[in-house]
């Protein structure tokens, strides 16, 4: 019963969110700081927590530390080894998700009002209080070395990896957060409890809740909630030493299909620009069929089923990134199309009507993004981590139109770089040697 219920409430959850989300910052009397947008009206609420530093805080040589850890926290807590847990779960009709990446560790809970302590204190079990049973680990072990071995079979996930050890050096970023066989197969509990301490610290954890709670609530919950972990972690790593050098590096591997990753400098998220290269992506490679590379690459050469770009802002990097795919014998014309594409649009700039279609797009899309509690929770845990104020809701939509066409054609002349994109092409491409060592 208590299910259905839940399933009940997901369901209106998921209904269009109003377009005034009132986000309150609150403090707790531990000082944990989090944002809060009560609502009322269903018997739900979402909670998100981020822990930034994630995977790059793998010790050295113990890379795939933290996945592996994070993996296990849902594998039994305190005196319930993993199927208790997962029992204990499923009796409240909560529902906890962990996941891992080279720049946060990211907790969703949802939960019933009824049940929220309930909830909270066995979340807090798997948080403070992780198990890491022998069995458990040898286990969630075997499932991630599968992962990797398949990954080293396909060659998208291939170039990229060959492109992160390419552009990030001696960083982190520059190996897989899974780490590989040998890696992860030296991990010991040690291991795991050490990547525990460093990860899982109050100083890096990003906190927002949506639904049926009020603030006093809330302040107590999230004080019994983290209350006992550590106050500090290990030190984050800092930024990248970003090699973008321009031209073409091959990875040999065999395939009908050439898959290639490609990039270039970025932007940081707090640059003023930052909206009118967000536009000038959208025209370039981001927005979709209609994007400049779908038509010339797509649509004009059927060179390929897709191509697109994107702007990758990480804690430790800033590129401006893309990828397509395209058979052996015609992705030399792929990446010759994007490349003049790059430069045309640097020297030529965008229309007025490009321009205008795209901020009906931004701005139209952007409101459907709050149809629920949970996206609402991961959208205002995330503008935390990007260090956005609460009313950025109410007024992204204004920055956007407030961008112009000479605010476009400027950055396009100021960022993009064909010279420093780089292709990183897994396959074996026809006409197409590295110029990279």
């Amino acid at each position: 019963m208590i299910r259905y219920i839940l399933a009940i409430c997901l369901t209106l959850a998921a209904l269009p969110a109003k377009a005034d989300v009132d986000v309150k910052e609150i403090t707790t009397p531990d000082g944990l700081e989090a944002w809060l947008v009560e609502e009322h009206n269903i018997p739900f609420v979402s909670l998100e927590l981020r822990f930034r530093g994630g995977a790059s805080l793998d010790a050295r040589g113990k890379r795939g530390a933290t996945n592996l850890m994070v993996g296990l926290l849902e594998e039994g807590a305190g005196d319930m080894d993993a199927r208790a847990f997962a029992r204990a779960t499923e009796s409240l009709a909560a529902s906890f998700r962990y996941d891992t990446s080279d720049d946060a560790i990211s907790i969703s809970a949802r939960f019933l009002t009824e049940n929220k302590e309930d909830a909270v204190s066995l979340l807090r079990e798997s948080l403070v209080n992780p198990r890491f049973d022998e069995q458990a680990i040898q286990r969630v072990r075997a499932q991630i070395i599968s992962n990797i071995r398949s990954s080293l079979k396909d060659p998208r996930d291939l170039s990229g990896m060959a492109f992160d050890k390419l552009v990030y050096g001696e960083h982190p970023y520059s190996t897989p957060l899974n780490g590989t066989v040998e890696s992860v197969s030296g991990l010991e509990r040690q291991d795991l409890l050490d990547a525990h301490k460093a990860a899982l610290a109050r100083d890096r954890v990003f906190i927002s809740a949506v639904g049926d709670i009020t603030e006093d609530e809330l302040k107590r919950l999230l004080d019994d909630l983290l209350g006992d972990l550590p106050q500090t972690g290990a030190p984050l790593p800092g930024p990248a030493e970003v090699n973008l050098p321009g031209g073409v590096k091959v990875v040999d591997f065999e395939t009908p299909q050439s898959v290639a990753v490609f990039a270039q400098p970025g932007i940081d998220r707090d640059d003023p620009d930052f909206f009118a290269a967000y536009i000038l992506n959208h025209i370039l490679g981001g927005g979709s069929f209609e994007s400049r590379l779908m038509q010339e690459v797509r649509e004009k050469r059927g060179l390929t089923y897709g191509v697109y770009s994107y702007l990758a802002d990480r804690d430790g990097a800033q590129l401006w990134m893309g990828s397509v795919s395209s058979a052996n014998d015609r992705i030399a014309e792929a990446v010759q199309v994007i490349r003049d594409e790059w430069a045309r649009i640097r020297e030529n700039g965008v229309s007025e009507q490009e321009l205008q279609d795209a901020k009906t797009y931004l701005t139209g899309a952007y409101p459907l993004r709050f149809d629920g509690n949970g996206p609402i929770a991961d959208i205002t845990v995330a503008m935390q981590m990007e260090n956005l104020p609460t009313d950025y809701i109410l007024n992204r939509n204004a920055m956007v139109e407030a961008v112009t066409l000479e605010d476009v054609n400027r950055v396009a002349q100021k960022l993009l770089a064909p010279s420093s994109l780089t292709f990183v092409i897994t396959g074996q491409p026809e006409g197409l040697q590295s110029t990279i060592n």
